[in-house]
């Protein structure tokens, strides 16, 4: 499971779509050869930790290999954020050299270098940073000596508060660079992975490099596009892909003309996971491609995992499967394990060692007694073992003295042929405590109307508990969710209250 099994061969490790760039397993080998020679030459041990600042590019796999075979943290950054944050993520990880782009050039140039062992910028020429690739062209494309095995030091998304460092112990670390939900798919070698989400996150960084360290090509989508993705899949015989829900619900807004224009036949299996799906997306993804459209429940901290097939889950619609990783236990707000299909916090025991850095006492609230992780999900586990979720513990609502999981809500306001995205929260009211809200994005914004909005309440209380429905519905363009699919619910929760 090495990538230099493969280094040899001039099949595409890296296919970007839609601009057709390829990057041979051949080439792929001999970069990241390179990069580990430049960052050892400028100081990083084993242990350090170097931060990587790119879209999605033909560059940016090369810096993770580099990093991983040099027994080197490296933590992928959002592109998204603001150079304050981004700058936070490099002193509170301890990043020793940072790795850009030209296409980041206005964040680069808002940091500090100055404490950097190495800053280096891909075709572009900016002060305080070195050129990629005039920084390597001296450096050797053979392996260095002291190869060890890095890791992945993730950074949560920051939809509760500011982001946080999930570092492993570098002990943990495995040549076997894939997880139990990536096996099941059955990526081989003969694969075509999609990849159409941004590689700063988890699964994209390590899902792709898994598929490439088995010999499958990659194909990374530059940007995420309904229909850019069905041409994908046919243009390159794609075989398995992971998707988060939002990406669902774009491809199937898609005019039926459109969708129908796509041979998917190639398809496999692909796998979604990140936010919860509503069932009704999720049955309508089935109908059109097949009983094929896993699921898996996990975080970027690995507490745990669970794994669910299509044809399970049309059995089980809603739930997100059996333990793959770990075992679930459901426990209330005094810690006391609940019986089967009560609702309570998730917690996972024997899942990966995990640590928040720079937090202990974070560290610490996410433990039970016995030393079982939390998330902050909230759900149950069914007398066969199925794991359902219901919500995130901070997404409650009290209502009237009622606990109110919105989950079930946006699910249904998401399965509105008009609505495209949807977020329901609680907000002040006198009497009740907390009245309950919701934020729609629309199809077409320009339906927006005190009209629609009435409407739509109207047909949520005929097939929801009057008291799950909003008092309320508001339009916005676009709602706050990273690509990964996680919604900043208190942003709009700011905003509203």
């Amino acid at each position: 499971m090495q990538l230099r099994d493969h280094a040899g061969s001039t099949k595409a490790a890296v296919l970007l779509a839609p601009s057709g760039t390829v990057v041979t397993f051949a080439d792929l080998e001999a970069r990241a050869n390179r990069m580990a020679h430049f960052l050892r030459r400028a100081g990083l041990a084993p242990g350090d930790t170097i931060a990587v600042l790119m879209e999605n590019n033909e560059h940016i796999h090369a810096a993770m290999w580099a990093a991983r075979r040099s027994g080197l943290y490296y933590t992928l950054v959002n592109t998204h954020l603001s150079a304050a944050e981004v700058a936070y993520i490099v002193t509170d990880s301890g990043a020793k050299a940072v790795l850009s782009s030209s296409a980041m050039r206005p964040l680069c140039e808002q940091l500090s270098t100055s404490e950097l062992a190495a800053a280096v910028v891909v075709d572009d020429d900016l002060d305080g940073w070195q050129r990629y690739p005039d920084c390597v062209a001296g450096e050797p494309e053979t392996p260095i000596a002291d190869e060890c095995d890095g890791l992945l030091l993730q950074y949560s998304a920051g939809s509760t508060g500011r982001p946080k460092g999930i570092r492993r112990p570098l002990s943990s670390a495995s040549p076997k660079l894939t997880t139990p939900v990536f096996e099941a798919l059955g990526v081989t070698e003969d694969a075509v992975y999609l990849s159409p989400a941004p590689t700063y996150h988890t699964a994209p960084a390590m899902w792709t490099m898994a598929a490439q360290a088995v010999g499958a090509t990659t194909v990374v989508m530059e940007r995420f596009d309904a229909e850019l993705t069905l041409e994908s899949i046919e243009r390159y015989g794609v075989t398995h892909a992971q998707f988060v829900p939002s990406m669902f619900v774009r491809m199937l807004r898609l005019p039926h003309k459109t969708r129908r224009r796509y041979d998917l036949s190639s398809l496999q299996r692909v796998v979604h996971a990140a936010a919860p799906c509503p069932p009704d997306i999720k049955r309508q993804m089935i109908d059109w491609w097949g009983p094929i459209v896993d699921e898996y429940y996990g975080s970027s901290e690995g507490a745990g995992i669970s794994f669910i097939r299509a044809e399970e889950w049309l059995e089980r619609p809603g739930s997100v499967g059996k333990p793959m990783l770990g075992e679930p236990h459901i426990l209330d707000e005094h810690g006391i394990e609940l019986p089967v299909g009560e609702i309570g916090e998730i917690f996972y025991g024997g899942g990966y060692p995990f640590e928040y850095l720079n937090d202990q006492a974070q560290t610490m609230n996410s433990r039970s007694a016995e030393g079982w992780v939390t998330v902050g999900d909230v759900g149950y586990v069914d007398g066969d073992g199925y794991l359902y979720l219901t919500d995130r513990r901070n997404h409650m609502i009290i209502s009237g003295g009622v606990n109110i999981y919105p989950q079930e809500t946006e699910n249904m306001l998401i399965s509105h042929p008009l609505v495209v995205d949807a977020a329901v929260f609680g907000i002040p009211d006198d009497v009740m405590g907390q009245a309950v809200k919701a934020v729609v994005q629309l199809t077409d914004p320009a339906r927006a109307s005190a009209d629609l909005a009435a409407d739509l309440m109207t047909w949520l209380r005929d097939r929801l508990a009057h008291y799950k429905c909003p008092r309320s519905i508001s339009f916005e363009a676009q709602l706050p969710r990273t690509d990964a699919g996680k919604l900043y619910k208190q942003r709009l929760i700011d905003k509203y209250s």
